[in-house]
């Protein structure tokens, strides 16, 4: 990384997205943002640069894009040691391989038995375990925390000398993620976001979307608006003839554009799929309705 880019880059949490422009949130990380905006993605996924002096991970490589991986490649202010995934969406992990072979780095995470949107080309030399502690750096240190829900393999990072929560798309900023069973899990999701309000945070920094400050006030909304959700699903089953998700979309995601519905379909189901777990509603084939 040259002088310019550290002169340039803003030493600010609320720093904005800079597609592939390397931009300084803290005196350990870097963020690096890659060129694939869209419905799904937002900006673009973050890629992150922690450590401190000459030692740094790679927190999600993001897609295999030869100029993303060029661009982390040149923001790293030092020698990148450790290549870290949250999961294994097609937008997080694919870069993953294509930094290694630059790097040599060993590469982390953790494999799911699922396929479905899954990236095939992950191949990690250690499968990471909840509360294991990596040493990135002097007093750089990242904590793992595993957050099941959005995928089962799905981990966060917390640097523990800043208290600062790398959340992939467990928690992302300005929306909420899908939740897409059988990988995605609604009753794994909400236990994994009560054990984060157990952690001593100060941002947490998303997979897509800015830094995100008062991260606890932040958890405890991501959790009503699901609640809130779920009440929506209960009062639209129906007590006699079941019903097919389509028609209770209309119902329990009446607020939701119906561009989206392909994608809140999968929610709803895994809405239902834990209301079945609590004998809260009745699967009839591929209807749902109400017990008793």
């Amino acid at each position: 990384m040259s002088d310019a880019q550290a002169d340039s880059s803003e030493c600010s949490p609320g720093a904005a997205i800079r597609r592939d422009a390397p931009t300084r949130l803290t005196e350990r990380i870097w963020r690096v943002t890659a060129p694939n905006a869209g419905a799904m993605t937002g900006p673009g996924t973050n890629s992150y640069l922690v450590g401190a002096g000459s030692e740094w991970a790679v927190i999600d490589p993001g897609p295999a894009d030869d100029r993303h991986i060029r661009s982390l490649l040149a923001a790293a202010p030092g020698n990148i040691r450790h290549i870290l995934v949250t999961h294994t969406h097609e937008d997080h992990s694919p870069g993953a391989a294509p930094l290694k072979s630059a790097t040599a780095a060993p590469l982390a995470g953790r494999l799911t038995p699922h396929r479905h949107w899954q990236d095939p080309t992950f191949a990690p030399d250690r499968e990471l375990q909840h509360g294991e502690r990596i040493a990135v750096a002097d007093r750089a240190t990242l904590r793992v925390v595993h957050t099941p829900g959005h995928a089962s393999n799905h981990l966060c990072y917390l640097l523990e000398e800043e208290r600062i929560l790398f959340t992939g798309d467990h928690i992302i900023q300005g929306s909420t993620v899908v939740i897409d069973p059988p990988d995605g899990d609604m009753s794994a999701y909400l236990r994994s976001l009560e054990t984060l309000l157990r952690e001593d945070l100060a941002y947490l920094a998303p997979g897509h979307g800015t830094l995100i400050s008062h991260p606890h006030a932040a958890i405890e909304a991501l959790i009503r608006h699901r609640l809130r959700r779920e009440a929506k699903v209960l009062a639209a089953l129906p007590h006699s003839q079941p019903a097919d998700l389509r028609s209770l979309l209309q119902s329990a995601y009446d607020d939701v554009p119906p561009q989206l519905h392909p994608l809140a379909e999968r929610s709803l189901l895994a809405h239902l799929l834990k209301l079945q777990s609590e004998s809260r509603a009745l699967r009839i084939d591929d209807r749902w309705r109400a017990p008793g």
